[in-house]
């Protein structure tokens, strides 16, 4: 039997590279996995060689301690591979298949799935509706930062790449379909972008990056994004955004009409989260700052759509409402100037197909949008710890070294 070796977090800012059991079709009681899903079943699922894994921002917060993740949590959500193995109940995935995991979890079964809205399946979790590989409260599902990993479902979840050859000397660019790329475009449609919009990307981490692109590919006129660091905010500007310097400027509406001749956008995108900081000089932590600014800058009757992530439970937060996700929006603003919100997971399957169609036509070049860079299995710790410091690169883990340089 092969061997397995996978990142885990071990505790606030620190996580290694551990020997973990190879992946079968049962889940198996582990850190984080849900008693009430130990011991299922999932001939329906099929084992993956894995060829590519992302570090994302939601996988930071954990590493931050802002989650209740346990200690040996193997990390991991946005997984390329190639199947190695098929449960007895699978039809139409086959072994040499190289695939595409959607981050969310679904059954294919259930009233959400049959709906569309596989991002809170209502079979996979035990506690709640939706479910994610290697991520906390998400029913224990091991997660993809590893050498091999289980997928279930697989009929119903996988995007099959047409090509196999093809799609290697693009995986740079196919790897973000699990996660980044349907979300930042989630994000930029929940928002209403059309030709012509302009828009407002809150936050120039890879999901911004992702979200600002998407913005250019629905035919936005202008896309800025506003950020506290210049490094992640050059990188915006290289594929044609405009920008604003949050830490430099507090008033971002005056930043927006410098560049609008106005003081408001159509429509806006949070790519941040709660762990948002303040404009300004005084940049601290301020968790509602984000959902506030947004509302103040887009017009009337105008969207907003939420990528960014929201969390019931965060024991380092500021103030004890925040621990529970209780922050100090400004809903009246909203109400008032009859916006609409769009929040909550992206529901990939919706998108991952025809983005990877853009891709493959050489429409999207969202590898070079988010700085994709490749590393090895034992370089993640690094590549994790560099994250955190603000670094403006999209990590994609290569844990078997098939990917060329």
């Amino acid at each position: 039997m092969a061997g397995n070796r996978a990142v885990a977090y071990v505790k606030p800012m620190e996580v290694e590279v551990q020997d973990i059991s190879f992946p079968d079709l049962i889940l198996r009681d582990g850190p984080g996995v849900n008693p009430l899903n130990v011991g299922r079943k999932c001939e329906h699922g099929v084992i993956l060689k894995v060829v590519t894994t992302n570090i994302c921002g939601s996988d930071q917060h954990m590493v931050r301690g802002r989650t209740t993740a346990p200690s040996g949590l193997v990390l991991g959500h946005e997984i390329t591979g190639e199947v190695i193995e098929v449960g007895r109940d699978v039809e139409y995935i086959r072994k040499g298949d190289l695939v595409s995991v959607p981050f969310n979890i679904a059954c294919g079964r259930c009233r959400s799935c049959k709906e569309r809205n596989t991002h809170v399946c209502l079979n996979v979790n035990p506690d709640r509706p939706g479910s994610a590989y290697g991520y906390v409260d998400m029913g224990g599902w091991v997660g993809g930062q590893s050498e091999y990993v289980m997928v279930p479902y697989a009929d119903f979840q996988l995007l099959k790449f047409p090509d196999k050859e093809q799609a290697m000397e693009k995986i740079m660019d196919l790897t973000m379909l699990s996660d980044i790329f349907p979300t930042g475009y989630h994000g930029a449609v929940s928002a209403g972008v059309k030709p012509g919009s302009t828009v407002y990307i809150a936050g120039a981490g890879p999901v911004g990056l992702a979200a600002a692109h998407s913005a250019q590919l629905l035919g936005a006129a202008v896309v800025i994004v506003g950020d506290l660091n210049s490094e992640r905010l050059a990188q915006a500007r290289s594929f044609g955004c405009e920008t604003v310097n949050l830490k430099e400027h507090a008033n971002l509406a005056e930043q927006i009409e410098q560049i609008l001749g106005v003081p408001e956008v159509d429509c806006a995108v949070d790519c941040v989260g709660f762990e948002a900081h303040g404009h300004g000089h005084a940049h601290g932590e301020a968790p509602a700052t984000v959902l506030n600014s947004i509302m103040e800058v887009t017009r009337a009757g105008g969207r907003l759509g939420i990528p960014g992530l929201y969390v019931t439970g965060d024991p380092g937060a500021i103030d004890a409402d925040a621990k529970h996700g209780t922050l100090k929006i400004r809903f009246g603003l909203g109400w008032a100037k009859s916006h609409t919100f769009v929040t909550g997971q992206t529901p990939v399957m919706q998108y991952h197909r025809d983005l990877m169609m853009s891709i493959l036509s050489g429409r999207a070049q969202i590898a070079k949008a988010v700085n994709a860079t490749k590393i090895s299995l034992d370089q993640a710790p690094a590549a994790y710890a560099e994250f955190d410091k603000g670094a403006s690169k999209k990590f994609v883990i290569d844990p078997h070294g098939l990917v060329k340089a």
